[in-house]
């Protein structure tokens, strides 16, 4: 996480702190901090959502937000781990949204990344007043402008909040739509469209999702059925056909960040018995109806979408670009000043490569490859420029 997200990440803490303890009719408490009785007590809640959300997911799509307890786990732990997402996410939007709104948004921790993003209008909207109270508070102890609406896509002839917006964000929610079964994924990709009719042109959707593989792979699965239907994605995806990541019921594909952890959520991450040193997600960035697909740049270009798959005496990783999913490996012995780069890639950097020999599931690298940074992770592509 880039050092400006850190810094205004960490002016938000002592908010979260404070509109929690004033939440709970106790103001009193060392500022930006939580004492180690409030840490076992909300760390408690931390692992009760995490168990429900992540693992047995029996509080997918349930109000678990109107419980006081497991929303404020999520306000002090969750709260500051979507934010992050959220930020490394709109780096990669082709262009700054003025005009947002933030479907599904909780006590707002979407909705305020792109205010800090640069939005100048941003909307919150959801089912769960305890939830909008609480993002309401934070606009006033943060001295931002908030508008908010309740929204619940649930219910009978549900509609959307009035408007043609630049960005529209849901974080952590369509997973939670419609049962957990295959049978829920049209009437996913259907709320989408719906919502994309809501995005103005050169506008985007931002689509944030846990990193699991059951959740990963339906957003993949929703990802086909929009562009079946002819939407064009603008991130993280260059190939255009159906999602190569689902050929094998194994793979999956998601995003990882490095990321400094405020102490804040080191402490209740060891409460609750779980390890978080990085920032994982799955995400997608559409665009509305009529739009075309990004031009990359020239060149055999691949985004990487596994961790470092190091073996004796070579570099390998997975890549993915406009030709599909491959394997990209490359021999120690073949490392030169114009090649360096490979052996030091992250999940999510786009590279352009040359000197490509087709080897088993992909591609190897020969003595003569050089190997560009195109966009970093958490870049946008650089679109192909126009003769």
């Amino acid at each position: 996480m880039s050092n400006a997200y850190s810094k205004d990440l960490e002016r938000w803490l002592p908010r979260l702190i404070s509109v929690w303890r004033a939440s709970r009719g106790r103001g009193d408490g060392p500022e930006g901090r939580l004492t180690p009785q409030e840490v076992k007590e909300v760390g408690a809640g931390v692992k009760q959502l995490s168990l429900g959300l992540t693992r047995d997911r029996q509080l997918a799509g349930a109000r678990y937000m109107d419980d006081p307890r497991l929303l404020g786990a999520y306000l002090l732990f969750y709260w500051p781990v979507s934010y992050a997402q959220a930020r490394h996410v709109l780096g990669e939007l082709p262009n700054r949204p003025r005009h947002v709104m933030d479907l599904g948004s909780g006590p707002g921790p979407v909705a305020f990344a792109a205010m800090d993003a640069g939005a100048s209008e941003v909307t919150a909207a959801d089912r769960s007043k305890p939830a909008l109270e609480l993002a309401r508070k934070l606009a006033t102890e943060a001295g931002e402008a908030l508008a908010t609406r309740e929204w619940d896509p649930l219910k009978k002839n549900a509609t959307l909040p009035e408007g043609q917006y630049d960005l529209i964000t849901m974080g952590h929610v369509v997973n939670e739509l419609y049962g957990a079964t295959d049978e829920a994924l049209k009437p996913r990709a259907a709320l989408l469209e719906s919502v994309l009719a809501k995005v103005k042109k050169g506008g985007s959707l931002l689509v944030m999702e846990p990193a699991l593989r059951e959740t990963s792979r339906n957003l993949l699965k929703v990802r086909d059925l929009l562009v079946e239907r002819g939407y064009a994605i603008r991130a993280p995806c260059m190939f255009r056909g159906a999602c190569p990541a689902l050929v094998k019921e194994t793979d999956w594909c998601h995003a990882e960040r490095p990321w400094p952890m405020p102490k804040v959520v080191e402490e209740l991450a060891r409460v609750a018995g779980f390890h978080k040193e990085s920032l994982k997600m799955s995400y997608l960035v559409v665009a509305p109806k009529g739009e075309a697909w990004p031009e990359p740049p020239p060149g055999r270009l691949f985004r990487i979408v596994s961790e470092s798959l190091e073996g004796k005496g070579r570099q390998r990783y997975i890549g993915c670009g406009p030709e599909g999913r491959v394997g990209l490996a490359m021999q120690e012995r073949h490392r030169s000043e114009k090649n360096e780069k490979f052996f030091h890639l992250q999940r999510g950097d786009v590279i352009e490569a040359t000197d490509l020999e087709t080897k088993g599931d992909g591609y190897a690298l020969g003595e003569n490859a050089e190997v560009r940074m195109v966009a970093q992770a958490g870049r946008g592509v650089p679109p192909a420029q126009k003769p």
